[in-house]
């Protein structure tokens, strides 16, 4: 698996999950819809933390700096 994902789009993942988190478990988010989400949040940090979103590779997409000296 090839990184895709640059540190700023970690990042802001992160931030969203834990949002998410702290609504559903404060009890503003109830029921499905905070089950949806919740799952969803569980999602980003996954995805954080291995740097890779399968979104972004069938479209070619990557948040990820370009090295210097590579192409």
């Amino acid at each position: 698996m090839k990184k895709n994902m640059g540190s700023a789009d970690r990042i802001i993942r992160v931030i969203v999950a834990a949002v998410i988190a702290v609504l559903f478990f404060t009890g503003t988010l109830k029921g499905t819809l905070g089950i949806i989400l919740l799952v969803l949040a569980g999602v980003f940090v996954l995805t954080s933390v291995v740097s890779f979103c399968p979104l972004y590779a069938p479209f070619g997409l990557s948040t990820c700096p370009k090295e210097a000296g590579k192409s």
